[in-house]
């Protein structure tokens, strides 16, 4: 399957899309080959997962064109995947960009999504005092018309693509960085 491509990034204006990659499992594996290329048997360890079990989800992503293989690497039974360098920049519609049908899709992906960012910031402060050169946080607000949001947050997108490449020093780690903005409404309480 190929991926809608708009004018800025890679749009999944799917609903069979957007359920594959709304399982926790699948979500688990597409950040792990973020970080390089692994087989079956090796995402299989790191989620504690069986093959079976890893090899089926890598199928359905391979199947929605998230990932694919590297056929010079894999051999036999042996089979090596890595992320789709296109999917790197995954958007998603707006729900009039759906038919009405599939905006539950878009709802649970969202629902997923949350859950996962919920479960990334309970975990900053421990990491920040475990190791608090590699943890930073920062909270804002600005006044922007909703053309500069847009402008924003593409240079967000430039900005962590530059400093997202495959030859990084021997020292670099790999670190969860997010962008979560919204409008605020001065009468909800914090």
């Amino acid at each position: 399957m190929l991926i809608m491509k708009d004018e800025t990034g890679h749009l999944v204006d799917d609903a069979d899309r957007l359920k594959a990659l709304t399982h926790p499992m699948r979500r688990t594996m597409l950040r792990h080959l973020s970080g390089g290329p692994a087989t079956s048997t090796t995402l299989g360890e790191l989620l504690g997962a069986k093959t079976g079990t890893t090899s089926y989800h890598l199928r359905q992503l391979e199947k929605y064109g998230f990932i694919e293989e590297i056929p010079e690497r894999s051999t036999g039974r042996e089979r090596w995947w890595r992320r789709v360098e296109a999917t790197r920049d995954i958007r998603l519609p707006t729900p009039d960009q759906l038919a009405p049908q599939d905006r539950p899709a878009l709802e649970a992906f969202h629902q997923a999504w949350m859950a996962e960012e919920r479960e990334l910031l309970d975990r900053f402060p421990a990491a920040y005092l475990r190791d608090p050169a590699w943890a930073k946080a920062s909270r804002g607000m600005a006044h922007v018309s909703a053309q500069e949001l847009d402008a924003f947050f593409e240079e967000y997108i430039a900005l962590l693509r530059k400093y997202s490449h495959r030859d990084a020093a021997p020292d670099a780690r790999a670190v969860m960085v997010r962008l979560l903005a919204f409008p605020w409404d001065s009468s909800e309480q914090e």
